[in-house]
């Protein structure tokens, strides 16, 4: 019975874990892509500041 208890709560665990982990990866790749536009946004501006 103890077995058993024990089994069913470690794929819950892994699940969270997975769920956090998959969050943390999201983050990253939103931070990331306004990290990127804002260089790309940057980019334009000081160009354009330059030719005119």
């Amino acid at each position: 019975m103890t077995h058993k208890a024990a089994a069913e709560i470690v794929p819950t665990q892994r699940q969270r874990s997975d769920l956090l982990g998959i969050a943390y990866l999201v983050t990253i790749a939103i931070v990331m892509l306004a990290w990127i536009g804002g260089l790309v946004w940057a980019t334009i501006a000081f160009f354009s500041w330059l030719v005119s």
